[in-house]
């Protein structure tokens, strides 16, 4: 029996936890990108100093965890994790990054107040001209950009909005937790990024993107108007429901 075979036949169990944790804990932060190919079997054997069965065990582990895709004949790559967010919820994205197991962040790209204009008037469901709060930011899954966020709020019904920052908290969660919201429209369609999305969301220009608009209110005021805009590809929406009843 070889050297290899013999530290391996002693140490499977370890080693086989030791490769589940490496490459898991580089998928996890970040550092291995999706799509990023994870190295062939004979290179983590050598680089473990094991047997191919026990790579072979971890990386079929990693891969039934939805972690890595393994293609015949080409490797092993990181998966892009998919999200699924409830259609009928006003849902936080740090909540559905981190159900992925990746580290959240939030970026604030712009801010501005000003009066509202015709198009901030129809998005929000205005009658008449007033102030808002225009704020863009990216939220971040691990290093990767996971969704791009364009949301208007009416200051006229949330003024001390006008008063915050935004850097490094989203405004959906600052809302919910000031603003009693008491109806919620949601739309839902698809668009093929421009150049500007494509740049903010690390994408070809021209990929699929899902789009989830969202407008708000309280007591019959609007509060705000929101743009999600996610790849495709990484993006699930869900709805359960039951039977209508009568």
């Amino acid at each position: 029996m070889s050297t290899v075979e013999t530290a391996d036949a002693d140490n499977g169990g370890s080693l086989h936890q030791r490769i589940l944790s490496d490459i898991s804990e580089k998928i996890m932060s970040g550092a291995w990108a999706p799509g990023h190919r994870i190295p062939f079997e004979h290179e983590l054997t050598t680089e473990y100093n094991c047997s191919r069965m026990t790579v072979n065990k971890a990386l079929s582990q990693l891969a039934k965890a939805g972690l890595i895709e393994r293609r015949r004949r080409s490797g092993s790559f990181v998966r892009r994790p998919q999200s699924q967010a409830a259609v009928l919820e006003l849902h936080d994205i740090r909540i559905e990054v981190e159900a992925l197991g990746l580290p959240y962040r939030y970026e604030r790209l712009e801010r501005l107040k000003r009066r509202s204009n015709a198009e901030d008037r129809a998005l929000l469901g205005l009658s008449a001209a007033g102030l808002v709060l225009w704020i863009e930011g990216l939220h971040f899954a691990g290093e990767r950009p996971f969704a791009l966020e364009q949301r208007l709020i009416n200051l006229s019904a949330v003024p001390e909005a006008g008063d915050e920052e935004f850097r490094e908290i989203a405004a959906g969660p600052w809302l919910i937790g000031r603003v009693p919201w008491s109806e919620a429209e949601h739309r839902i369609r698809a668009m093929a990024a421009d150049a500007a999305i494509a740049d903010a969301l690390d994408i070809d220009p021209g990929a699929p993107c899902l789009v989830v608009e969202r407008r708000t209110w309280s007591a019959e005021h609007p509060v705000t108007h929101v743009r999600f805009i996610y790849p495709a590809e990484s993006h699930t929406l869900v709805a359960r429901f039951t039977p209508s009843q009568g």
